[in-house]
């Protein structure tokens, strides 16, 4: 039964479209939180001068993950994967407007107490937010997206091209 199970494909997800502007305000309270972790290492190191990047690149790798990305492009449309694993559907939220693509992941993380103090971890947060700007516009209503076996993929088709048109001027 076990076998069998394992040689049927898994069934593919579909993840959240959200208004842009739910994922811009997630993602000014994640900068507010890297910064303030940022600064909490700066204090660490004695408030002295010349690492700041250093502190925002390690707040940000200690509080959000790294989701490797591809994005392809044909006349017709751009495609878009990005590597989630051990994230839902239900836990992914995408925006697409005219000429951006949001995406922004949060799972659940259990916890447990422990009376001993955590000196090292090498654990991955479970949380990434990645803005995208694309080359030419889409139409969002027609954007679909699909997460199959850890990968997100989103399918975003451009907007048909207007061309310009010749307005008469009339005489009054």
């Amino acid at each position: 039964m076990k076998a069998q199970q394992a040689l049927e494909p898994k069934t593919t997800e579909k993840p959240i479209f959200v208004e842009a502007e739910k994922l811009i305000n997630r993602m000014e309270e994640m900068t507010r939180t890297i910064a303030q972790r940022a600064y909490e290492f700066f204090e660490e190191r004695g408030r002295r001068i010349g690492n700041e990047l250093e502190d925002w690149f390690r707040a940000e790798s200690e509080l959000m993950r790294y989701v490797p990305t591809t994005m392809t492009e044909t006349e017709q449309q751009f495609t878009f994967k990005a590597e989630v694993p051990g994230f839902k559907a239900n836990e992914i939220k995408i925006s697409a407007e005219a000429r951006q693509l949001m995406i922004e992941g949060e799972s659940e993380q259990t916890t447990e107490e422990t009376s001993e103090k955590v000196v090292f971890s090498e654990r991955r947060t479970n949380r990434f937010c990645r803005s995208f700007g694309l080359s030419a516009e889409i139409d969002p209503s027609k954007v679909t997206a699909n997460l199959k076996d850890g990968v997100l993929e989103i399918i975003l088709p451009k907007a048909p091209v207007r061309e310009a048109v010749g307005v008469e001027i009339k005489v009054a």
